[in-house]
């Protein structure tokens, strides 16, 4: 079999700075062109306070280096001002998946070493760069994603009520399509102020619901006290 001559790949990225990030802080390693000795790579980390004020002269003083491109982890939301605020100083940011960052087996696992590797992989162009939207689609997603927790939170509000009537033996949800309708919530509200009466709750029903008055009545005929009332309300 024919031996087969390889070249060695080439540094794709000269000036390189990887940032290993913390709740309180972040690793800052960069990684660049020695000096005098172009095959030599100089190397420095040390520690930034994730404040505004430190993360303004973090970019500072990369602009300074020259470096050109800085990765960092996906890490909860901790990343987002190292982000966004690297980024206005006029740097190349890139987000990076954890599960894309491969530690060697056996090495000890330190933030300085983290960041370190990091910057080592990402000299190389050896990570791939995370999707992050421009503002007006991250301002979007958020206003999306919030309305879909307060839809899941009032869903799951609405099981909590529909479980401690169930409790005090109101089979209103059995009757009612709506536990939530004008109707329902008109009956609700006028148990948590004191009523107890199933005829006069159930002359609360409007529209359709009228028709099942005694149904109405029956279903309210239960157990219904103070303290339901008041976890109700």
């Amino acid at each position: 079999m024919a031996a087969e001559e390889l070249e060695l790949e080439s540094e794709l990225v000269e000036r390189v700075a990887a940032i290993d990030i913390a709740k309180a802080s972040g690793m800052v390693c960069t990684r660049v062109p020695h000096a005098t000795r172009p095959e030599r790579r100089v190397q420095e980390a040390w520690n930034v306070a994730s404040t505004t004020e430190a993360i303004m002269e973090l970019g500072q003083a990369l602009v300074a280096l020259g470096v050109t491109r800085v990765v960092m982890e996906a890490t909860g939301v901790y990343w987002r001002p190292f982000f966004f605020l690297l980024e206005s100083c006029g740097l190349e940011c890139r987000l990076v998946n954890a599960r894309d960052v491969k530690n060697v087996p056996g090495r000890p696992k330190t933030d300085k070493l983290d960041a370190i590797w990091l910057a080592k992989l990402a000299e190389r162009g050896m990570l791939r760069a995370s999707f992050v939207p421009e503002r007006p689609i991250r301002r979007l997603r958020d206003l999306t994603r919030l309305r879909a927790a307060l839809s899941q939170e009032r869903t799951r509000h609405k099981h909590r009520v529909e479980k401690l009537l169930e409790d005090a033996h109101i089979k209103l949800s059995s009757v009612a399509t709506n536990l939530f309708g004008l109707s329902a919530r008109n009956m609700l509200d006028a148990m948590v102020a004191g009523e107890r009466s199933p005829e006069r709750l159930a002359d609360l029903a409007q529209g359709k619901l009228k028709a099942k008055h005694a149904a109405l009545v029956t279903a309210f005929n239960g157990r219904f006290d103070e303290h339901h009332a008041y976890v109700l309300g």
